[in-house]
C-alpha cells in the first residue's frame, strides 16, 4: 500500500473501520518512545497492525542499529538483525493486511541484508537461509486474529475457538535460540495483577508457555 493513502477502500473503512495511520504521524508517534524503538531486543505489538505502517518504521530504526553495531561482520548483522524481527508482534482481523504486513517486513529485512551484503562484496551464502528464517519468525509473530476477543479468525474475520497463540524468541548463549509459545489471553489476563503485584510487592508475574523447544541455533529453528 502506497504509504500516502490511509485508506483502501470504503467498504473496509464502513465494515472494518480500516484507517491507516499516516507516515508523518507514525513516526511522530515512534520518536516518542525513540529510546525503545532503537533498541534491538525491544518488544513491541501492534494490535491492529493492518499491513505494517508502526512495525515497519519500528523494524527499520532497529535495523539502523544493526548496521551501525555489526555492520562489519556478517554473522553478527544476521543474529542480531533475527533478534530485531523477533521482537516486532502484530495482530490484525483481515489475512491480507497480516500477508501484506509479513511481506513488508521481509522486505524491509531483505533489502538491509543484500545491500550491506553488496556493500561489503561479500560471497554471502547463507542468504537463501536466513531470509528463509525471517519468513518463518514472521509466520509466527504476525497472525490473524481478533486482538479484542483474543481469539483466532476465519477468512471472513470470524472468531474461531483457537486462541491467539505468539512466540517468544531469546537467545540463551552464543547462536543458540530459545523458543516458547504462549497464549495471548493469559498473558493480558494477569496484566492488572502485574501492576498491582509490582506497586505492592515488587514481584512480576512470569507467565507459563504452553509449548517449548530445545535451544537451537537461529539458523535452524524453520527446520524445527
Amino acid at each position: 500500500m502506497d504509504n500516502k493513502t490511509q485508506i483502501k477502500s470504503k467498504e473496509r473503512v464502513r465494515e472494518r473501520g480500516e484507517v491507516f495511520t499516516a507516515e508523518r504521524e507514525v513516526k511522530a508517534m515512534c520518536d516518542l518512545v525513540k529510546d525503545e524503538t532503537e533498541r534491538i531486543d525491544s518488544r513491541f505489538l501492534e494490535p491492529a497492525c493492518g499491513d505494517g505502517n508502526f512495525l515497519a518504521e519500528i523494524l527499520r530504526r532497529k535495523l539502523a542499529v544493526c548496521e551501525k553495531r555489526y555492520g562489519k561482520s556478517q554473522a553478527d548483522r544476521e543474529k542480531f538483525s533475527f533478534l530485531a524481527v523477533t521482537s516486532l508482534y502484530g495482530i490484525d482481523i483481515l489475512a491480507d493486511n497480516v500477508e501484506a504486513c509479513r511481506e513488508r517486513l521481509l522486505e524491509i529485512f531483505r533489502d538491509f541484508d543484500q545491500n550491506l551484503a553488496r556493500t561489503r562484496k561479500e560471497q554471502h551464502p547463507s542468504s537463501f537461509g536466513i531470509e528463509r528464517v525471517i519468513r518463518f519468525v514472521l509466520e509466527k509473530n504476525i497472525l490473524c486474529g481478533n486482538a479484542l476477543s483474543m481469539k483466532r479468525v476465519d477468512e471472513k474475520g470470524e472468531d474461531l475457538e483457537e486462541p491467539i497463540v505468539f512466540t517468544e524468541w531469546s537467545f540463551i548463549t552464543g547462536d543458540l535460540v530459545k523458543r516458547r509459545e504462549f497464549r495471548f489471553d493469559q498473558l493480558q489476563r494477569h496484566e492488572e495483577d502485574l501492576l498491582f503485584a509490582w506497586a505492592e510487592q515488587n514481584q512480576a508475574f512470569v507467565p507459563t508457555p504452553i509449548r517449548e523447544w530445545p535451544p537451537i541455533d537461529f539458523r535452524e529453528v524453520a527446520n524445527g
